[in-house]
């Protein structure tokens, strides 16, 4: 088995369930955008695509349909990993959020372990029925859970999945930081979820928004896997917008490289998380 110490995972978020053409008029949000979005983000040197779906309206939708469509359009162009999300839709049933992993058994999925507020006025449910249930679908179908942890509690509440057996270790963990309601997106937050984990296990982590820069550098310097795209920040810098995901990509793999680090390949990554071949 090759050393995998000094290999990134770069994780890319292209559309997420809020950011609308006119933040950015980059994004992409039909099955056709998107999965020409990924092939893009691929040649850059992505590594894993986090996906989420669009209705014809431009909101977010957990679609089976859409998942199929976007997932072999990408699938006829190139091997990145993909990560599929369980939280498009914040009116999707338990039955929605999951149909699709079933339907489709991905190499991966999001499992947002907790529930919390979503800034002042929406909440953000994952019921701890949900999530024995989510977790177990998962197992059944062989796609590896991505836990996003938004604050401290929901890792706390991940090593109870764990310990109860409706997660399997060793986990891979990708903090969230800069959410309306959850931890932001600072250093010395980034460092102190990293100090929770156990020694053996992979992460990665984002900061949204303003804190995305910050957030990747440090992610970079303490040995984790990084996430970027227009999910969680449609501007490239101060006042200036994203011309593409592809751009943040491109940023990330020199900063990679800068860090004396190496890109994962997508084949590294199936390796590096114990992920199913598709």
């Amino acid at each position: 088995m090759s050393d995998d110490a000094d290999k990134t995972i770069i994780t890319v978020a292209t559309t997420g369930a809020f950011p609308t053409k006119e933040h950015n008029p980059n994004i992409p949000l039909t099955p056709k955008e998107i999965a020409e979005d990924v092939y893009e983000c691929w040649q850059a040197g992505a590594t894993i695509a986090h996906l989420h779906m669009r209705d014809d309206e431009g909101k977010g939708t957990m679609d089976v349909n859409k998942f199929r469509e976007t997932v072999g359009l990408i699938r006829e162009r190139c091997d990145i990993v993909l990560n599929l999300t369980t939280s498009g839709d914040l009116n999707a049933t338990d039955e929605t959020r999951m149909l699709h992993l079933v339907e489709l058994k991905p190499e991966m999925g999001s499992y947002d372990c907790g529930t919390m507020n979503w800034g002042h006025s929406t909440l953000f449910v994952n019921h701890p029925k949900f999530l024995e249930k989510l977790g177990t679908t998962m197992i059944e179908n062989g796609v590896k859970p991505e836990i996003e942890i938004f604050d401290a509690g929901m890792y706390y509440n991940s090593e109870y999945y764990i310990k109860k057996g409706f997660l399997q270790a060793p986990a891979y963990y990708q903090f969230v930081l800069g959410a309306p309601g959850g931890s932001t997106a600072t250093v010395e937050n980034l460092v102190y979820l990293k100090n929770l984990l156990p020694k053996e296990a992979k992460w990665s982590a984002i900061g949204i928004g303003k804190g995305h820069m910050p957030i990747l550098l440090a992610a970079l310097a303490m040995g984790g896997h990084i996430r970027v795209g227009m999910e969680d920040n449609v501007l490239y810098s101060k006042g200036r917008l994203a011309k593409s995901n592809a751009e943040f990509v491109e940023r990330a793999v020199r900063l990679t490289k800068e860090a004396n680090r190496t890109v994962a390949t997508p084949n590294d990554a199936r390796e590096m998380l114990n992920l199913r071949t598709p």
